[in-house]
This record gives C-alpha cells, structure tokens and sequence, in this order.
C-alpha cells in the first residue's frame, strides 16, 4: 500500500460571504507546492457556521460544488470539507468528497449540538460512511461527532480493520479547544488509527473565537504534524501505511474489540 500525502488548511472565514472564501481557499490551494493526495478544508468552509440555511445552503449544482470539482481537477486529487446543502427540502451539513474526475462522496453530519438548537435548522444524517483513497479506508467526521466515541469506533473482522484514518473538520470553539485536542488524542489511540482534525480561526459572526489548533495524530496517538494556534497557514505530510501496519501486527487489539450494533 502506497503512503498517503495530506494537506491541511487552517484559515479564517469570512462569514456568510461564500465568494470571498472560495476566492481565498483557492489561493491557498494553488500554492500547495508539488504533489498532493488530500486536501482537508474546515467546516462549513464556504459560509462559516451561519444558522441561516435557507440563504447559505446550496444545491449540488451550486458555486461551492462547482468550484469543487475545478480545483480538484486542477491539483489532480481529493478535496474535501463541508457545506450547508440543500435536498428534498431538509437541510444538511454535507462533508463532500470531491474527487478530480468531478465523482463525488457525502457524508451528512451525525450529531447536532442541541445546546445551541442546531436541529432547528439542520437535519442530522443517517449513515456512517467509509470513503477508499488509493487503498486506504478513511472515516470521515464533522465537529461535535468528536464527542461521541461509538460513531467512530473502529472495527476489526476477519482480520482486517474498517478504516485507517479519520477525519475530523470542525468550527470548534476556542474555549473548548482542550477537548478537541485531547479527543483527537484519544480517537487515534483507541482505534488505532491516524486522526486528521481541521479547524477554523478566528471570531465567527457570532463573535464566538476558534483557535484552530489543526493537527495530523499517529496511531498511538502522537502528534506528528500540527499548525499553531490562531495562524493562518497550512501544511502537508505524508503518513505511512506500512508504519501503521507493523504497529497493528505487534499490537493487534483490535482482536479483543467489543462487537456492537448502532440503532439510529
């Protein structure tokens, strides 16, 4: 299995103005120098975290997707980040996986944050999804699903495990960025996995602050790459599978894994 090249990007958002972000994280993707598998953008990456969906949300033939397919096709890989979308009148904070061939994944944010009544303009998705880049099986995840350790509980059957990195993007505010980090921490251990998590900075139209604070964890756990806190940057690593292999084979817990179901 051949090592997998990500690149993370850690930026502000201009709120409510998709234009102007896409304007901006395509500079930023254009400056990505030499070759790259991934491209991980934040949450909600076109909008910020706007509770207005009805003016933010787009279809699947909208600028945001569109702009997608251009730049994944442009740098010849995957991109990937979410966007308030729209479909059969519900509303959906969708994770798009664009691949530079204009074929495209979602995934629809599980978990709602009732303290601030997302359900009231969001609906929650339904399924767990696995996506397949060049052989490796990535878990993708959106902000406060990083609370819940069931939905991203990896499995181990007949010898082989369900994934082997997950993904994490997020608008995570700054004054609970303690649990982000240590989540992260904790979900690459416990499932013996790489952790990719992207966050956003700045004061959002809210005024609530986010620090950022976007790191790539290895499967035990320890940080390998990371973007410091409030800076405007981004940064590319290459993880390596048959690491992660020779770490499985000499620890290989996933044999003494809880089997379980989730009713949704």
């Amino acid at each position: 299995m051949q090592d997998l090249k990500i690149t993370i990007i850690q930026s502000d958002i201009s709120w409510e103005n998709a234009e102007r972000n896409l304007d901006m994280f395509g500079n930023k993707i254009d400056s990505i120098k030499g070759y790259t598998d991934l491209i991980v953008l934040p949450e909600m990456f076109n909008t910020g975290f706007s509770v207005k969906n009805k003016e933010c949300a787009e279809t699947s033939d909208g600028i945001t997707m569109q702009w997608l397919k251009q730049k994944a096709e442009e740098k010849n890989c995957v991109i990937t980040g979410s966007i308030f979308m729209k479909e059969n009148n519900k509303y959906y904070n969708r994770l798009i996986w664009m691949r530079q061939d204009g074929t495209y994944e979602i995934y629809n944010k599980r978990h709602l944050f009732q303290l601030v009544n997302e359900q009231d303009f969001i609906s929650p998705g339904k399924k767990r999804k696995v996506f397949n880049l060049n052989g490796w099986k990535i878990l993708p995840q959106i902000c406060y699903d990083l609370r819940f350790p069931v939905w991203s509980k990896n499995t181990f059957y007949k010898g082989e495990y369900e994934y082997d990195l997950i993904i994490y993007i997020a608008n995570w505010p700054e004054p609970r960025n303690y649990s982000w980090k240590s989540l992260l921490i904790a979900r690459a251990i416990e499932n013996q996995a790489y952790v990719v998590g992207v966050n956003r900075i700045a004061k959002d139209g809210f005024g609530i602050p986010h620090s950022g604070d976007s790191v790539i964890i290895n499967y035990r756990g320890r940080i390998i790459t990371n973007i410091k806190a409030n800076s405007d940057s981004l940064k590319t690593k290459t993880l390596s599978y048959s690491e992660l292999f020779e770490f499985r084979q000499y620890f290989k817990i996933g044999m003494d894994w809880d089997n379980f179901d989730i009713n949704i």
